[in-house]
């Protein structure tokens, strides 16, 4: 499967600024992460640190929390804030809030079941 991307809105939940831009989906990847650059335009809340594993070490990453938009789906999720990174990276923990998943087939988002069990 190639790499799949999306258009999505991110939005500082306290001060309603936001962006519009695409983002790769890393179904790899647990925590949404979003740029340093990025961080500096909409002010994310700093509300602690995560050590992270990459596939070039450990990281400790500022963590924060937005609300995201993507494919009609909007939610609070946590983020981690990357000054490595130059895209947005939406994590599976998003996507399972948002009851969406990727599709194998078409390399596209879906909706998929929220479970409780």
């Amino acid at each position: 499967m190639s790499h799949v991307w999306v258009d999505v809105k991110l939005i500082n939940p306290i001060t309603g600024q936001d962006v519009k831009l695409r983002a790769l989906v890393g179904t790899g990847a647990t925590f949404t992460v979003v740029p340093w650059e990025i961080h500096e335009k909409l002010n994310f809340k700093i509300v602690g640190k995560k050590r992270v594993e990459t596939t070039k070490g450990y990281l400790d990453l500022d963590e924060s929390f937005a609300l995201l938009e993507v494919c009609g789906k909007k939610g609070v999720t946590p983020i981690l804030i990357s000054k490595e990174l130059k895209d947005v990276l939406i994590g599976v923990l998003t996507l399972e809030a948002l009851g969406l998943t990727v599709d194998p087939t078409t390399g596209e988002l879906k909706e998929a079941r929220i479970l409780l069990l």
